[in-house]
């Protein structure tokens, strides 16, 4: 049977030197196999412990119990830091509370009604793009998905299409930042003391610093057309005038900065990466690939509209299933605020706690045929029991991300219209093979064929 690309786990015990080698080259592969069964693991270096929690109790209780008492680790944020400042993606406790109070509706159900026509015009974008490649040759389809949902974010962000001069160069200068690696950094690994020099590449400083640059140009450019009264009723102007409703204070152009570049690494990356493997699975799988199009052309007709997404029940269910196959984010990482026991374990105060959506939603012990394609999971009694308890790709609790509602839109959408007028084959001689940095990509890109369908 054929079966998605997974990622070859590591073999036997790793010295700490070597598994910081592997993680350099892919996180997933650095992982022993006994992580897809076990409920728990211990990994302890000279420097830090680590808790790997598979168990959907202990994540229940890390994300939604007791979530204050488990904030996210700041080695998650020496690797981006230069990037994404001090936006929400990084901050904790209060100066967090307050981002979301202020973010949150801006993405509320009403909201992302709003958005639509620009999501849709996006998807067209991305048909018109790909027309002069839909000639059977091979075509890296990563980079179009990364076009796509770049195209998305601009489109819904700022109301300008990819092709704006800035928002193409914001485009460029992310690849670069992605390939310089920000997040695989001395102080995301190592528990280094808050004097200690943070060494980050210095194609990581110079990209991140360009987005930046580019990022409050557009930024100051709508906090003029608010102050005029002539912005346009997008994500931004709304974020950007939404009050804080127990301080009354909005954003400033500086922390606006700060929550552009993570809406654009976050909502940007993730879908990419999210498409990509989608269109590689359809074509993987062409039974399904066929049944998507047809249920496409079904529903997207002339005066197709939000009201109408609730049609494309296959696609969800197809998008749901590349998400718990190839999650964008594979590890998230929390620490301990006091001292802990976990399954009969003292785990103690700053310890790290590894949940990881790749490992959960592959669990042996929890899925039914874990590392199979099976779309159709989510209509059985396994399928819906461990969409509850075992499904976190866009975590969950209070943490849960502001856009999960938006890019389960944007993913079946794109991915509808997208199968409706191509069809996507397989290359025999270009596998995709899983790797994760930030997010789960293809380790020398995602290869297919593209035509015309019908």
């Amino acid at each position: 049977m054929t079966r998605p690309p997974k990622p070859p786990a590591r073999e036997g015990r790793v010295s700490l030197w070597r598994y910081l080698k592997l993680f350099r080259q892919d996180i997933l592969s650095a992982q022993p196999a006994r992580l897809y069964r076990a409920w728990m693991a211990e990994f302890k270096t000279p420097f830090f412990r680590s808790y790997l929690c598979n168990q959907p109790e202990l994540i229940d209780l890390v994300l939604k119990a007791r979530p204050d008492d488990f904030p996210k680790s700041d080695r998650i944020r020496e690797g981006l830091k230069p990037l994404l400042g001090n936006s929400v993606f990084v901050t904790n406790g209060a100066v967090w509370k307050r981002q979301r109070r202020i973010i949150d509706p801006a993405f509320e159900g009403g909201r992302l009604r709003d958005t639509f026509p620009a999501m849709l015009a996006a998807g067209q974008g991305a048909v018109d793009r790909l027309a002069a490649h839909a000639d059977g040759e091979p075509i890296e389809i990563e980079a179009q998905t990364s076009h796509a949902a770049a195209d998305v974010i601009f489109r819904t962000l700022f109301s300008i299409p990819i092709e704006h001069e800035t928002a193409g160069q914001v485009f460029d200068t992310f690849r670069a930042h992605q390939r310089a690696q920000p997040v695989v950094n001395l102080g995301a690994l190592l528990p280094l003391p808050r004097w200690f020099p943070r060494f980050h590449r210095a194609a990581t400083r110079h990209t991140a610093q360009r987005i930046r640059q580019l990022i409050t140009t557009l930024t100051a450019a709508r906090m003029d057309q608010i102050r005029a009264g002539d912005a346009p009723d997008d994500l931004a102007t709304k974020i950007m005038t939404t009050p804080d409703p127990e301080t009354g204070e909005t954003f400033s152009t500086d922390e606006m900065v700060d929550q552009v570049a993570i809406f654009f690494l976050a909502g940007h990356e993730t879908s990419a990466s999210a498409l990509a493997w989608a269109l590689y699975l359809l074509a993987m799988y062409p039974d399904w690939q066929d049944r998507l199009a047809d249920e496409a052309a079904g529903v997207l007709k002339d005066d197709f509209g939000f009201a109408e997404m609730s049609k494309l029940r296959l696609s969800r269910d197809v998008f749901r299933e590349v998400l718990r196959l190839y999650p964008p984010v594979p590890m998230m990482v929390r620490e301990t605020t006091c001292p802990e026991r976990f399954r009969d374990r003292d785990v103690p105060k700053g310890a790290q706690i590894v949940l990881s959506p790749w490992h959960l939603h592959r669990h042996e012990r929890l899925w039914d045929n874990p590392d199979g394609f099976d779309p159709a999971r989510y209509a059985t009694e396994n399928g819906k029991t461990c969409l509850r308890t075992a499904y976190i790709p866009f975590s969950t609790g209070q943490r849960v991300c502001p856009g999960a509602g938006f890019a389960m839109i944007e993913g079946p959408l794109l991915l509808s219209i997208l199968t409706r007028a191509y069809r996507f084959d397989l290359i025999a001689e270009k596998p995709a093979i899983p790797v994760a940095h930030l997010t789960v990509r293809g380790k020398d890109g995602i290869w297919l064929r593209i035509k015309p369908r019908g």
